[in-house]
């Protein structure tokens, strides 16, 4: 009986304590949402299959350039640090820098390019399907 009381009694106080506490500082910043990848061409079908999702931090020092290579799935980064060039085999290319997102090529050659002094580091996340190369180096 003694427990009844004592829940009883702290009860609304708990939920006054968690009416009152509303979360009123969240923002939500959409930074891309598209259907088609960072030169205008549309992002293709998913592939079928069991879906697996990998999420990456690539660390791209300054003065370097990546292989010839591309993604057989449909990708997206942020840029969290630094300055990336992105060039496609038929030379489109794309500059973004710190807080920009890209959606990157499907199947298409490309290759990415820090000329910068400081490391890029970029979060990229792929969807795609269980098996499936995330990345093909070209030979």
């Amino acid at each position: 009986m003694k427990k009844l009381v004592i829940l009883f009694c702290l009860a609304p106080i708990c939920w006054l304590g968690c009416k009152s506490n509303k979360v009123t500082n969240i923002e939500v910043i959409t930074l891309v949402k598209t259907t088609e990848s960072w030169n205008g061409v549309p992002l293709p079908k998913y592939l079928d299959g069991n879906p697996e999702i990998t999420i990456l931090k690539m660390i791209i020092p300054p003065k370097t350039k990546l292989p010839l290579h591309k993604h057989p799935e449909i990708n997206a980064g942020v840029v969290l640090k630094g300055e990336l060039t992105v060039i496609s085999e038929t030379n489109d290319t794309l500059y973004f820098k710190a807080g920009e997102p890209i959606v990157e090529l499907v199947n298409t050659w490309h290759f990415g390019r820090n000329d910068g002094t400081e490391p890029v580091e970029i979060i990229v996340f792929y969807a795609g399907v269980k098996g499936t190369p995330i990345t093909i180096l070209k030979k």
